[in-house]
């Protein structure tokens, strides 16, 4: 059964740049094309970046240019690099499988982005 771990997440202040991770167990990880999904208060979740098990990436319109996603096959773990960040970037990021995630989601990592 796949667990997810995230980590990283913190308050930054609107310009500021965070690095938040995610560990995955119990899946042949390098086999799955990996994402980071948010959900901001009051709002669904959304896809935000996602990485093909050959490393080819792709980003939603409101974070490219701003965020890189990455992965190390070797530790089972995805990362998010996020620079420039907003104020709307503020939500709870999670780490799934594009685009039909699996039904178990880890507890997530807050980002807060506010001066």
């Amino acid at each position: 059964q796949v667990q997810l771990v995230e980590s990283g997440g913190g308050l930054v202040q609107p310009g500021g740049s965070l690095r938040i991770s995610c560990t995955a167990s119990g899946i042949s990880f390098i086999g799955y094309d990996m994402g980071w999904y948010r959900q901001a208060p009051g709002k669904q979740r959304e896809l935000v970046a996602g990485i093909t098990s050959g490393g080819n990436t792709k980003y939603g319109d409101s974070v490219k240019g701003r965020f890189t996603i990455s992965r190390d096959n070797a530790k089972n773990t995805v990362h998010l690099q996020m620079n420039s960040l907003k104020p709307e970037d503020t939500a709870v990021y999670y780490c799934n499988k594009p685009p039909y995630a699996w039904a178990y989601w880890g507890q997530g990592t807050q980002v807060t982005v506010s001066a």
